[in-house]
């Protein structure tokens, strides 16, 4: 019997930049229409990650975002769903459901960025059930990048503004200069108590890096803006 490893974090070995013609990295305050924050969060870094390499036998931590271009706005009306059927629902009716979304649409406005670029640095936070070290992942995520694979093509918060490329840094990839206060900011979803729970951090860019804390703050009042628009924490990994 293969005796479990105790959860290990190594020191942000995990690079990544990721660019996209358009993103939208939606603030959970804003109710009826998208507004991006100006840098990519580190849930959607997550969920970038997990498109290319994903096991269940670790977790990606996102320890700092760096900004590689202008930062840069466009806005944009589109027609939504309004009010989404839940996944129960279709489930539970099966054959008998039945969903006219063309009877369902608002038109929303959207402030999203355009022309974007990212470098992720990540750890590899191994699970109890993990049976190798952080650097077989390590490596298999570096053998994914060079070939260009993923299991689903990463987007940029919005599933419509899919991601040009990505790659492995290059030696020129450098920050802007930018500082700006981003108020708060969804840090992660902690499932491990059964009910989900949001945790949030005071974000801020200096000279174009996003600082991500190792824990958040628990602010019950805004799980439900999560749950309402899971826009504002995507990983398609789960």
């Amino acid at each position: 019997m293969t005796r479990p490893r105790r959860n290990e974090t190594t020191d942000a070995p995990v690079t990544l930049v990721v660019t996209g013609d358009y993103a939208c990295f939606t603030r959970p305050e804003s109710k009826a229409e998208r507004i991006s924050y100006p840098v990519m969060t580190p849930s959607a870094a997550v969920g970038v990650l997990e498109s290319v390499f994903w096991k269940p036998e670790f977790d990606y931590v996102v320890r700092r975002i760096e900004v590689l271009r202008k930062i840069q706005w466009f806005r944009i009306r589109r027609n939504e769903t309004a009010n989404p059927p839940a996944l129960s629902t279709i489930l539970k009716q099966g054959k008998q459901f039945h969903y006219d979304a063309s009877a369902d649409r608002d038109q929303r406005f959207t402030l999203a960025l355009r022309d974007v670029a990212y470098r992720i640095h990540a750890d590899i936070r191994l699970r109890p059930r993990a049976n190798e070290g952080f650097r077989k992942y390590l490596s298999q995520f570096e053998r994914r990048v060079e070939r260009g694979a993923s299991f689903s093509h990463p987007y940029l918060g919005c599933r419509e503004f899919s991601a040009t490329d990505f790659r492995s840094p290059d030696p020129g990839d450098t920050p802007i200069v930018h500082n700006e206060d981003l108020g708060v900011m969804l840090l992660s979803i902690d499932r491990s108590t059964g009910t989900p729970r949001s945790l949030w951090f005071t974000a801020r860019l200096d000279n174009g890096t996003l600082a991500v804390p190792k824990d958040g703050i628990h602010d019950p009042s805004r799980d439900a803006l999560v749950a309402a628009d899971p826009a504002t924490a995507i990983s398609p990994a789960g």
